[in-house]
């Protein structure tokens, strides 16, 4: 049977059997035999394929790993873990984005210390200017979840005071039209702060603020799904989100 995603990828991307062959240093055939009998490549081509096309090999090819090298090669991707957000350095952050080639992506409900952040912000725009798609889901503040979450971590009207004082602190990014910002009606069970393939993961614990709760460093890797899973939910809050009115 052949290899359908893998001869759609190169057709999206305007590549031919021979140029990807040239570029990753195999022969055409080899390419071929890949789409057309989806034979199996060994995994420093599958993952040269992967690099090259900009997908995940677990794309082009589904069944290439066994469930024990996915979990290893998931289990690696965790770079370290913050028993706190507080705990993070700040520079971290600041890193985390200033490293942004292709997508920044930010999933909270208020995030209010990014917004207090002027480099940050500064970072967002500049980032945007250059190229680099800039993402921000904020909770809208007169829904239902967001009214729970402020009951449960007992701050009330507080959650929702909270995401209206970061809209007043992002509204000169806001006009800037290469920052695309939405509102979410979903109930948050992480924060989830993305720069392509890095991610900070603020996981959600009931009755405790999010600033107290742990935040995992994770960076994506080639056969493994635990960024994956993140980066799908993020995309699923935001296919649902709406724009926020008055941008």
């Amino acid at each position: 049977m052949p290899n359908e995603r893998l001869r759609a990828t190169l057709l999206e991307q305007g590549l031919t059997i021979a140029s990807l062959a040239e570029s990753i240093d195999v022969d055409p055939k080899t390419v071929e035999r890949w789409i057309t009998k989806d034979r199996t490549p060994y995994r420093r081509h599958r993952y040269a394929v992967a690099s090259r096309l900009g997908v995940d090999e677990t794309f082009l090819w589904p069944n290439a790993l066994s469930n024990e090298q996915v979990t290893a090669a998931s289990t690696s991707e965790l770079v370290t873990i913050y028993p706190h957000r507080t705990s993070v350095p700040r520079d971290i952050w600041g890193r985390l984005f200033a490293s942004a080639e292709e997508e920044i992506g930010v999933l909270v409900y208020s995030g209010l210390f990014l917004s207090e952040d002027a480099g940050i912000q500064r970072t967002f725009a500049e980032k945007a200017k250059a190229g680099v798609r800039v993402r921000i889901l904020l909770g809208d503040p007169d829904s239902p979840q967001v009214a729970e979450r402020g009951t449960d971590e007992g701050v009330d009207d507080a959650m929702a005071a909270k995401i209206r004082n970061a809209l007043v602190l992002y509204k000169n990014l806001r006009k800037q039209h290469d920052v695309e910002f939405r509102f979410h009606r979903t109930i948050l069970y992480n924060s989830i702060y993305r720069a392509d393939d890095q991610l900070l993961v603020n996981t959600h614990v009931y009755g405790v603020p999010a600033p107290h709760a742990p935040v995992w460093h994770l960076r994506r890797i080639a056969g493994a799904e635990l960024v994956n899973t993140y980066l799908e939910s993020f995309e699923r809050v935001w296919e649902g989100a709406t724009p926020i009115p008055g941008d």
